[in-house]
């Protein structure tokens, strides 16, 4: 088998915010790891999850909070009121909380219409009704003309976690199987086409979905559910960069074992983009131990979020600053890398 790794290395410093700071991929954890966590250091953000995890009285409580800019706001398969409600269920899901009740806060700009206004807030509150969870408060503001792009949405979550749930990076161990519970790359590649109006035979729709039903389902079965973490900006390949340097672990993955439609590839072939890399928002990846693997796909396909369920690799040993190894379809390994820049913005 051969060994290939290609690294070009790219200027990584600016003294401006460029659009790829907020990519998800090296930029993006630059300006985390250089800016934002020093200056707000503390134990729960430490924890470099999407949520914070922390005890009241005698329960875990988990509270997250994510911001929507996406363009443009209505697209196949959802719109950015259905994507905000997903987005903040889904990061609750991953700590493998119980959402419970969740805000908005809106930033409007001038001119923006109020059908459009009524159509994204009812997408949020079916979304959030079909998830048991209530907007229970928020904030509206307006924006002069051409300051705002339209809408923004931002929403907060709130849910419980059960006593003997541990969702964590650092609980990733020596051995575990890598699941992913469906198809990649569908967000980013109906966001692309939406966005620069180019058709395709076969209409490619968003994966927009709240995981937090079938992350319930996993945890109602007693699996010992080391680590989740749903695969939005950057896509696959960043977020198991990230988990592989959060837990100090060497991931190998098997490309062949990865499910993505064809359609989705050859849209992402013929646009340039690598399917790796492209954002979700009804994906996740989850580790457990090899002996958990075969229970964890049977509860997953029964699901239907969870019908293209599969095992895409293996956590194989320690390594200091962590490695995703891919196995491509020919045969070489590929060490997968944070991208320098953006390859898609205004995702999510």
């Amino acid at each position: 088998m051969t060994n290939f790794t290609l690294n070009c290395p790219t200027p990584l410093h600016y003294e401006q915010i460029v659009l790829a700071h907020g990519g998800g991929g090296r930029l993006m954890q630059q300006l985390l790891d250089s800016t934002v966590q020093p200056i707000f250091n503390n134990p729960l953000l430490q924890q470099k999850q999407d949520c914070a995890v922390f005890p009241i009285g005698n329960q875990k409580l988990a509270f997250t909070t994510d911001s929507y800019v996406i363009n443009p706001v209505f697209f196949a398969g959802g719109d950015i009121g259905k994507l905000a409600v997903c987005g903040t269920l889904n990061d609750l899901a991953m700590s493998g909380a119980k959402p419970l009740y969740l805000s908005c806060g809106l930033i409007l700009e001038e001119g923006f219409a109020i059908a459009d206004l009524k159509r994204i807030l009812q997408s949020m509150q079916t979304t959030a009704e079909a998830a048991g969870v209530s907007i229970v408060t928020g904030d509206t503001k307006v924006v002069d003309r051409g300051k705002g792009d339209g809408i923004y949405i931002n929403t907060a979550g709130i849910g419980l976690v059960a006593p003997d749930v541990n969702s964590a990076p650092q609980r990733i161990q020596v051995g575990d199987s890598i699941i992913i519970n469906s198809d990649i790359a569908r967000h980013g590649m109906a966001i692309m086409l939406a966005r620069e109006g180019v058709a395709f035979e076969s209409r490619i729709e968003s994966d927009c979905a709240d995981l937090s039903g079938l992350v319930q389902e996993l945890i109602a079965a007693k699996l010992d559910l080391h680590c989740l973490r749903d695969l939005t900006r950057g896509g696959l390949a960043s977020g198991l960069l990230e988990l592989a340097a959060t837990s100090g672990q060497r991931f190998a993955i098997q490309e062949t074992a990865i499910p993505i439609h064809d359609d989705v590839n050859s849209a992402c072939e013929i646009l340039g983009f690598d399917a790796l890399y492209v954002a979700n928002e009804g994906c996740f990846v989850l580790f457990v131990a090899a002996e958990d693997s075969d229970k964890t796909l049977d509860i997953l396909h029964s699901h239907p979020l969870g019908l293209q369920a599969r095992q895409i690799g293996t956590v194989t040993n320690i390594e200091k600053n962590g490695a995703v190894i891919l196995e491509t379809a020919m045969g070489i390994n590929r060490q997968l890398m944070l991208l320098s820049g953006e390859q898609l913005p205004r995702i999510c």
